[in-house]
Formats: C-alpha cells, structure tokens, sequence
C-alpha cells in the first residue's frame, strides 16, 4: 500500500519530488522498525502501540523534535489514506500528539559587543561610513523592523521633538524617542547626505544606497553582517538581531514591558514576553552570583 500512497501523492496531490521522497523514507523506515521489532510485515497491521514505539524509539536516537514530528506526520498522512481507501477501519495514529518544540530564547548582543560595534572610529567619515553608522544605530536605538527602515522617510523625522514616526505592518502607526546620541548622529548623517545627493526633500528616503536609491533588503543585511562580524560572536547576525537586542536591554535596565511592546510595534504583549525570558536568565545569574545562600 506504500506504493499506492506514492502514486497518490505525486499523481493526485501533486506534491514535490522532494516531499515524496521523504515520505517514502519515513514509511520504509518505520516498516523497518516494526518488522523488526515486532515481526510486523504491513505498516496497516499496526496497532497505535506499535507506532509509538516508534516514534519513542526516535526520540531516544536523539533526532530532533522537528524531525520526529514531520515522520509523525508522515505516519498520519498515510493511515488517513488507509482508512479512505477503506483498507482500515480504525486510525492507529489518531492519539499520537505531536511533540511540543522547544521555545528557542531570541539571541542578543552583549552591551560591551554593541558599544563596540557602535563605536564612531569603526566608521568611515565619508557618505557610505556615516550612512552604514546610521544602519546599526538606527536599528539597535530604535528596535524598528528591517523592512520599516527601508521605507523610512526625512519627512518622518521630528528633529524638534526628539521622535520618528514609524509605520509598521498593517499600515499602523508608532511613535518613538530619540535618543540625544541618534539625533546628534542623524544631524552629521544629514550633512553628509545633502553633500553628497544635494538638498534634501521632505519625501526622500531616509537610508539609500550609493547612488541615491531607496536601500533594499540585501544591502541592510550586508551592512549589518560586515560590521557585526567584526565583534559579535552570534551565530545569526542580522537587522532582526539588533531589534532583540533592542528590546533585551531595555527589558535588562527595568523599562515597562507594556512600553517596550509598544515601541516594537507588537499588536500583542505575548510576542514581547520572549524577552522577558533572556531578562530573568540576567537576573538569576546576579542572584547566583550575589546572593550568599544561593
């Protein structure tokens, strides 16, 4: 019956050679199991036992929860057809639940690492070295998004008023300080900017290329990379790095999570809560390390 779950696959849901090819190999491996664990010859003639075996047998080679929930997967796809087919009347799969993933910690920069990174020596004085600077502050300073910087304008910038509006997804609107060390910062950049590109107009771009254009995904991801690598170890390093790092400090110095969520743009307080974790990870490594009972 394998075989016919292929041809079902590849001729009626027309699903991807490399699908196919996956799935093939979780079947025949888990018939493998079954035949050889309990002299099983069929995949239907398994009970739901049988099958949990198996995937506790895989949890206890080490394969990883994302690995055993697509074989688990796999397992379901296949009794589902069995039992259209009318080959079983009874799904073995039906109370496998799936395993739960663990929840990965957003990585961060160390301070000292950012301090560094941000340091104004590591940038050139010309358009390029002041407009990368402005990158990785902007991005760390402000915790925006990668696509929200893209799209920034000079118009959006409140130099009086010490802020940037922002527009974030689904065309909502935030508002966010400036710190004195940015606006100082935009100042020089602007210098540089209008020397470089002439005056400039209030609908103009706020990060651009060397020519002038509207700054694109790869470019910021490049900026960033190049001047990341040359501190942080981190093993991602990208925009979205600088905007958890953002959050994390703030988090670490005791601002409000309601505030933080807020200047993130989060629509609710469980997507800034993942913060929370890398905060408290802080706070038990002082309370270890201070405490004298602990």
């Amino acid at each position: 019956m394998i075989d016919s779950f292929i041809n079902y696959l590849e001729y009626e849901k027309r699903s991807s050679p490399h699908t196919v090819t996956a799935y093939r190999g979780d079947l025949e491996q888990a018939t493998e199991f079954v035949s050889l664990s309990f002299e099983i010859q069929e995949l239907e003639q398994c009970s739901h036992a049988d099958l949990r075996a198996w995937i506790i047998d895989l949890v206890e080679q080490g394969l990883s929860t994302t690995t055993v929930n697509r074989k688990l997967a796999t397992l379901k796809s296949y009794f589902k057809f069995l039992l259209r087919s009318r080959v079983i009347d009874r799904d073995p799969t039906y109370k496998l639940k799936s395993l739960k993933n663990p929840k990965k910690l957003p990585e961060f920069v160390q301070e000292m690492t950012i301090e560094s990174v941000l340091e104004e020596s590591v940038y050139e004085l010309n358009f390029e070295g002041q407009r990368d600077r402005m990158v990785m502050e902007f991005l760390y300073l402000t915790g925006v998004r990668l696509s929200e910087l893209t799209t920034l304008k000079w118009e959006d910038l409140n130099l009086i008023e010490d802020q940037v509006k922002i527009l974030g997804k689904r065309n909502k609107e935030r508002i966010i300080p400036l710190t004195r060390m940015l606006k100082q910062n935009i100042i020089l950049y602007k210098k540089v900017f209008e020397e470089r590109f002439s005056k400039i107009e209030g609908n103009a771009y706020f990060i651009v290329s060397n020519r002038g254009e509207q700054a694109y995904s790869m470019m910021i991801y490049r900026i960033v990379r190049h001047y990341l690598d040359l501190f942080a170890q981190n093993s991602r390093r990208s925009p979205h790095l600088l905007r958890h790092t953002f959050a994390t400090h703030l988090l670490n110095k005791g601002a409000d999570l309601n505030a933080v969520k807020d200047l993130l743009g989060h629509a609710s307080l469980a997507a800034t809560q993942v913060y929370t974790h890398n905060s408290m990870e802080k706070l038990k490594a002082v309370f270890e390390q201070a405490h004298p009972k602990a």
